[in-house]
C-alpha cells in the first residue's frame, strides 16, 4: 500500500477471488466493477436527459459534450451521415468502454474491467453480428460476400491468394484483432502500474530518498493511463465504425 493506493497483486490478473454465488457462476470485483459501470453510464444519459436545460450544465454538459465528439470525430469522419443512425450504439459503446478502463486509477478498485478477455471478446462479437448483419441486410447475402471476396481491379489469378486472405480477416481476424487489442494494453498497462508500485514501495520503506524517481515515475504512468483508457476506448470505437461503413457500403 502506498500513498493510499492498495495495488491487487499481480496473481489476480488471471484469478480473482469470488465474492459470491460459487465458483461457476460466482460474481467477483471485476463483474462488480462492469455492473456499476452500466449503472454510471446509465445514471449520466438519464440525469442529463431528464434535466435538460436551454445552457447545459453539469451531468448535461458531460453528456452533450460526448455525444459531439462521437459524432463528430467518430461517426462523420468514417461513415458520413449515413452512419448516425448508428450514433447511439456507438455512443454506448465509447462511454461503457472508458468507464470500465478508468477503474484501473481508482483508488479500491484498481482493476480495469477491460484487462479480463471476456468483456472485450463479447463486444467484440456483438460488433461482429452487427456489421455482418448490417451488411447482409443492406446489400443482400451475395452481393456482401462477393464484395469481400472479390476485390474490385485485382487480376483474376490474384483471386486464389487474396480471397481466402478477405475472408479470414473479414469473419476472424478483426473481430479478434479487435478484442486482443483492448484486452492486452488495459493489461500491459495494468502490469506496469502494479510493478512500479511494489518497486516504489519497496524502496520508500528502505529510504525515502530512493523511492523518489519511482515514486515521480508511477505518478506519470498513472496519467498515462488515464490517455490510454481513452484511446483504447477511442479506437475500439471507430474501429467499429469502420467495419460497419465498410459493410454497408461494399468495393462493388
Amino acid at each position: 500500500m502506498i500513498l493510499g493506493l492498495d495495488f491487487p497483486p499481480i496473481s489476480h490478473v488471471v484469478e480473482w477471488p469470488t465474492l459470491f454465488g460459487g465458483d461457476t457462476f460466482g460474481v467477483n470485483k471485476v463483474v462488480l466493477l462492469m455492473w456499476i459501470s452500466v449503472a454510471l453510464v446509465f445514471a449520466l444519459f438519464y440525469a442529463a436527459r431528464s434535466r435538460r436545460q436551454l445552457v447545459p450544465t453539469g451531468a448535461q454538459n458531460v453528456a452533450e459534450s460526448t455525444i459531439e465528439f462521437v459524432e463528430d470525430q467518430i461517426v462523420m469522419q468514417t461513415m458520413g451521415p449515413d452512419g448516425l443512425r448508428f450514433t447511439p450504439f456507438l455512443l454506448t459503446l465509447f462511454t461503457f468502454i472508458l468507464t470500465c478502463n478508468i477503474w484501473g486509477l481508482v483508488p479500491g478498485a484498481q482493476m480495469p474491467v477491460n484487462a479480463r478477455i471476456a468483456l472485450p471478446m463479447f463486444m467484440a462479437l456483438l460488433v461482429y453480428v452487427i456489421y455482418n448483419a448490417v451488411g447482409i441486410i443492406r446489400n443482400g447475402p451475395i452481393k456482401y460476400l462477393k464484395s469481400i471476396m472479390f476485390i474490385p481491379g485485382v487480376p483474376w489469378p490474384m483471386y486464389f491468394l487474396l480471397t481466402p486472405i478477405e475472408l479470414i480477416t473479414r469473419f476472424i481476424t478483426q473481430p479478434l484483432s479487435l478484442a486482443v487489442r483492448l484486452f492486452a494494453n488495459m493489461l500491459a498497462g495494468h502490469l506496469l502500474l502494479v510493478s512500479f508500485a511494489v518497486i516504489t514501495q519497496a524502496l520508500v520503506t528502505t529510504t525515502i530518498i530512493g523511492g523518489a524517481l519511482p515514486l515521480a515515475l508511477l505518478i506519470f504512468l498513472s496519467a498515462f493511463e488515464l490517455l490510454v483508457a481513452f484511446l483504447q476506448a477511442y479506437i475500439f470505437t471507430i474501429l467499429a465504425a469502420v467495419y460497419i461503413d465498410a459493410a454497408m457500403h461494399p468495393q462493388h
